[in-house]
């Protein structure tokens, strides 16, 4: 497999040092001549010194051959730019794009990015396994389709508490395959009775989410973001 990586810095040194002893053909853009040359000298890797933003750069680094194009900068809008013109102008079969503002992440997904990885979502993502009690929480987004996997804990006040699944509405592009009740996850049929403390795990789109948590939850419930 061939993967070009576009920044050299923390990231995409160690990145490049995993793929390599992976014995995965990496290539390295760097526009700092002293990060590039580091991957040459200390890793023994292929590095080029330039801007992974410019097409001119892309084409000497063979991105036209590339299976994945991973994107690592420590700026936002150059990874974008970068994932962009490898999927748009190269066919790049996988991009890659770091994510540094959260923010940021519909924009990436929006535009067709393959795969994003935020930092901050993976360690608050970690955070929140201590904390306990949050009622809706984002589990996953899925790129492309902006497709979330949410997990919601009913409690007493739920509207669904007591009712059989069959008399649940959900929004449209919807789905509530099965939930977790005293450790154990039960698959929902149509005859499964809600409890408080049950937790759901649904899936659905983010033009869908403030149904889902009205009808689930009830109106006003805070919403916690996952990884």
């Amino acid at each position: 497999m061939y993967i070009v990586v576009v920044g050299a810095g923390k990231v995409g040194f160690h990145l490049t040092r995993s793929l390599m002893a992976d014995g995965e053909e990496v290539l390295v853009i760097e526009k700092d001549p002293a990060k590039a040359d580091r991957i040459i000298t200390e890793l023994g890797g292929t590095a080029i010194q330039g801007d992974g933003a410019e097409v001119a750069t892309l084409e000497e680094a063979g991105v036209g051959r590339a299976d994945v194009v991973a994107a690592v900068t420590g700026h936002d809008e150059d990874n974008l730019i970068v994932a962009q013109v490898a999927k748009q102008r190269f066919n790049v079969p996988r991009t890659v794009a770091r994510i540094n503002n959260p923010r940021n992440e519909f924009i990436f997904n929006h535009l067709g990015i393959d795969a994003t990885v935020s930092a901050t979502q993976v360690i608050l993502s970690i955070i929140q396994q201590e904390i306990p009690r949050h009622p809706f929480i984002h589990l996953l987004t899925l790129a492309g389709g902006n497709i979330e996997f949410i997990e919601l804990e009913l409690s007493d006040a739920s509207p669904i508490v007591g009712a059989p699944a069959s008399e649940l509405a959900l929004p449209d592009e919807t789905a509530v395959p099965f939930l977790i009740r005293d450790g154990q996850p039960i698959v929902i049929q149509p005859s499964t009775i809600f409890r408080a403390g049950d937790r759901v795990i649904a899936v659905t789109t983010g033009a869908h989410e403030t149904d889902l948590r009205a009808q689930m939850l009830g109106a006003g419930t805070e919403t916690v973001f996952g990884g």
